[in-house]
């Protein structure tokens, strides 16, 4: 009798609402991928990434799964050919295959910025495990990591964190006990209060859906719902009457490339010190220096932002930071807006403040939670029609993301800098992407080569427009807040504050 052993049969585990959802976001002009950055001081050998990866990021068994779609759900299953080899990849920038000739800083750090736009361009092979890394082996001095995830495995918040518990605290230890102490604390009551929620939203999501498209057909319905539906209900109506965003440079007709560029890294300190003085967060102070150097780009290219207020969707975690290594899609998506029609540094940063205030005390986050879970099981059509629906709400995406405040290793090498990009979906051709880690804070577009061909022209207007603040703030009265007129007065008059 032949001694055969038995082939082991191949998990299928049901994909989640949301994480279906975004499996079918995936298009040409926006491939669903979370693509990130890392650049190391040191050069790294690829056999000991391929370690490190299967030793960590494969303890996640997910990692070795597939996605597979059919009209009657989609499911996770096991690559029964699963191979290493094609996901951990050896990459050479352009001029530098043999990494003997020198290159300036700045001509080698453009070729990894091309590398990373054609990385973010192609979408990833449906057939395997929806996952590859790129390690260019010399990068200035040291080497760069290229991860490319789709966001069907988990949010970028998940994703970020699966990717640094790669890393080590200490060059020469083991798996980093401490790395959890590495990062910046958030205020684990709000996020449980609304974790909370999410359940309860996320049942009531498919028939609000239902009934907003509904309302789309007959807006008379609008405030039936918004009586029968209470809270929930009202966030929908809110939502769906937003107008679209105005006509604009950021918004048009998508291609299927994309550009990626990101800025020198600016001191974390100093951003908290332009907050304090401002009386406003880290983020609010962040993501008005983007919405003034988006101004300055789109005046120089001729567009009349005068007045004009463009919205960005920005994620919200749901859950506590913790548990955000469980891999999943657990967040919700608020419009964040972005004045680049306000001259006024200090007044753009009051605009964006008041925003974030008023979207803290809604319900916004967990009401598009809840529509996602039910995107999931809608048709085909449907699934279209909503995201259209809300993309042309926005012209871009953004996220900030704090990461660790303390140096970090992978394989021995230190990271020294790293960015990450979370996808575009519908319409949308633009990502603002802002991340802290080590003390410093650093800045990255991600944009449609049709719409923003030279997003490097963006990126260095970032540090130009902090430092307006940075300026005022140190020039200001510390007993009390800066205020838009103050600002006019400590920069010599309008002329110079409003300038572009």
């Amino acid at each position: 009798m032949a001694n055969s052993k038995p082939r082991a049969r191949l998990r299928r585990e049901p994909m989640s609402r949301v994480d279906t959802a975004w499996l079918r976001m995936e298009r040409p002009t926006n491939p669903m991928m979370i693509t990130g950055v890392l650049m190391f001081a040191e050069p790294m050998s690829l056999d000991r990434l391929k370690r490190v990866v299967a030793k960590r990021f494969l303890a996640y068994s997910r990692f070795r799964q597939k996605a597979v779609d059919s009209p009657t759900g989609a499911v996770w299953q096991d690559d029964a050919h699963f191979d290493i080899d094609w996901h951990v990849q050896l990459a050479a920038l352009p001029g530098r295959g043999d990494g003997r000739r020198p290159a300036r800083e700045g001509a080698e750090k453009r070729a990894l910025e091309r590398f990373v736009s054609q990385l973010s361009s192609s979408p990833l092979d449906k057939h395997r495990p929806l996952w590859q890394f790129h390690l260019v082996e010399r990068y200035q001095g040291g080497s760069a990591l290229v991860a490319r995830l789709h966001h069907s495995y988990a949010d970028g918040i998940a994703l970020v964190q699966v990717l640094l518990s790669l890393t080590d605290t200490e060059r020469n230890a083991g798996r980093g006990k401490d790395l959890a102490k590495a990062w910046l604390k958030q205020d684990g009551a709000d996020v449980a209060r609304r974790v909370g929620a999410v359940e309860r939203y996320a049942r009531l999501g498919g028939r609000v859906f239902g009934k907003g498209m509904e309302m789309m057909q007959d807006p008379t319905l609008a405030g039936v719902l918004a009586k029968e539906g209470g809270e929930i209900a009202r966030e929908l109506v809110h939502a769906l009457a937003l107008p679209d965003d105005p006509p604009s440079m950021l918004r048009g007709r998508l291609g299927v490339s994309k550009r990626v560029a990101w800025a020198d890294p600016i001191d974390l300190e100093e951003v908290k010190a332009v907050g304090r003085a401002c009386d406003c967060t880290v983020n609010d102070v962040l993501m008005a220096a983007a919405a003034g150097a988006l101004r300055s780009y789109m005046i120089e290219r001729g567009d009349d932002v005068d007045g004009m207020t463009l919205r960005a969707t920005v994620p919200v975690n749901l859950r506590p930071l913790e548990h955000a290594r469980k891999l999943g899609n657990h967040f919700g998506l608020v419009f964040l807006d972005l004045p680049v029609g306000e001259g006024n540094p200090v007044r753009r940063l009051e605009r964006v403040a008041e925003c974030m205030n008023n979207l803290k005390s809604s319900r916004q986050a967990i009401v598009a939670y809840g529509l996602l879970a039910a995107l999931g099981i809608a048709p085909q059509p449907l699934q279209e029609l909503a995201l259209e629906l809300f993309s042309r709400k926005a012209s871009a995406v953004a996220t900030n993301v704090p990461g660790p405040q303390q140096p970090l290793y992978l394989a021995g090498c230190r990271l020294r800098e790293m960015m990450f990009w979370v996808p575009q979906t519908g319409s949308i051709g633009v990502g603002i992407s802002i991340m802290s880690y080590n003390g410093r804070v650093h800045f990255g577009l991600i944009a449609d080569a049709r719409l923003v061909p030279d997003p490097d022209a963006v990126i260095r207007r970032f540090g130009t427009e902090f430092e307006k603040l940075l300026y005022l703030a140190l020039m200001g009265n510390w007993d009390h807040a800066l205020d838009p007129a103050s600002a006019e007065l400590l920069s010599g008059g309008a002329g110079s504050v409003n300038g572009a």
